[in-house]
């Protein structure tokens, strides 16, 4: 038999659907989140009548125990026995990083995705046939930015969503960056003070400051005195797209740079130029994609995320984040991988 028939023969549209039904496993997980249905397990065992009265679901037995086993089944939950009298607890992996109470809480991401981002998504074909945006601004007229910073709720709500999916990767990045030769750090766009607190626990030589909005710094007062981190980390209020950069030897920006279009990336690269002293570093913490575009499809589909969001926004390879450095003045480059799909571009003056 030909080679070429049976490959085909051996064929399988499974791996298709799968990715073509991927909504219904994402909004699964995202529903949960939303209920607070990890938090309300906590480090406890429940039936499914338990928990679904805690939760408030329809007293319907069997959409509870579907909605929980399928949860099982996507080894998000684990059950012990089967029927009415079967105990649910979370993972590992749920009870560490989907529980509220906990400060490894990563679940803000998921909250916003299911309030904001899912319903946006259905209209990506939208917005690559008409390149625009097809977020909040598609309804009211306003901007993403404008909207989110009109209610402190919903802003603070945002800055959570970006600290649980950063954490972990701003953790790489202070593990493996070499602070020792230098002396002062500012992060830029920096919401919460996240990546600054981090810096400032466990680079104590470095002087250390976080800047971003004056609608802003509030927040990031809060969470920084929250962690004892108040009399640590400074806090700097500015517009980086109209006021300099404050000057440092290190400036950071995570996840900030892939909100902008060409003209703004290139404002921001130049600005942390002119706020560098020679021999200092501009560092970008994103999900890099992969310089051959073919591996990192969160990258990807996060620069795709940015269109929905913002139209003509996108995301970028290491390799394009070297060509532009290198039009301002830049030198020298590294690239940090920091987990499978997230990496720290360093550029050096």
């Amino acid at each position: 038999m030909d080679k070429d028939v049976m490959m085909t023969k051996n064929l399988t549209p499974a791996r298709l659907l799968d990715i073509g039904f991927g909504f219904a496993p994402a909004q699964t997980l995202l529903t949960a989140t939303a209920l607070g249905l990890f938090t309300k397990l906590g480090d406890q065992a429940m039936t499914a009548k338990e928990l679904g009265d805690r939760l408030g679901l329809h007293p319907a037995d069997r959409a509870r125990s579907d909605f929980f086993d399928a949860l099982v089944s996507l080894q998000i939950l684990e059950r012990q026995g089967n029927g009415a009298k079967a105990l649910y607890r979370n993972t590992p992996e749920s009870g560490l990083f989907l529980d509220k109470a906990k400060p490894s809480y990563v679940g803000g991401i998921l909250e916003m995705s299911q309030a904001r981002l899912f319903p946006f998504w259905a209209d990506l074909k939208t917005a690559l046939l008409t390149g625009r945006p097809q977020n909040e601004i598609k309804h009211n007229g306003k901007p993403l930015f404008e909207e989110l910073y009109a209610d402190p709720a919903r802003l603070e709500q945002f800055m959570r969503a970006m600290a649980g999916i950063s954490r972990g990767n701003f953790q790489s990045f202070v593990d493996q960056f070499d602070f020792a030769p230098y002396q002062t750090y500012c992060d830029v766009g920096g919401a919460t003070g996240l990546l600054a607190g981090m810096v400032a626990r466990a680079k104590p030589h470095l002087t250390v400051a976080t800047y971003d909005l004056p609608v802003v710094a509030p927040i990031a007062t809060r969470a920084l005195d929250d962690q004892g981190l108040g009399g640590k980390v400074q806090v700097l209020a500015g517009d980086f797209l109209k006021e300099k950069l404050p000057r440092a030897d290190v400036i950071s920006m995570g996840m900030i740079l892939h909100d902008w279009n060409m003209e703004g990336k290139m404002h921001l690269i130049r600005a942390a130029y002119d706020a560098l002293p020679e021999g200092g570093a501009f560092v970008v913490i994103e999900h890099m994609i992969d310089n051959e575009r073919r591996t990192n499809s969160f990258g990807l589909m996060i620069s795709l995320n940015m269109l929905i969001e913002f139209g003509d926004a996108f995301d970028y390879t290491a390799a394009e984040f070297e060509g532009w450095c290198r039009e301002v003045g830049f030198t020298r480059f590294q690239t940090i991988p920091l987990t499978p799909v997230a990496s720290a571009a360093v550029a050096y003056k």
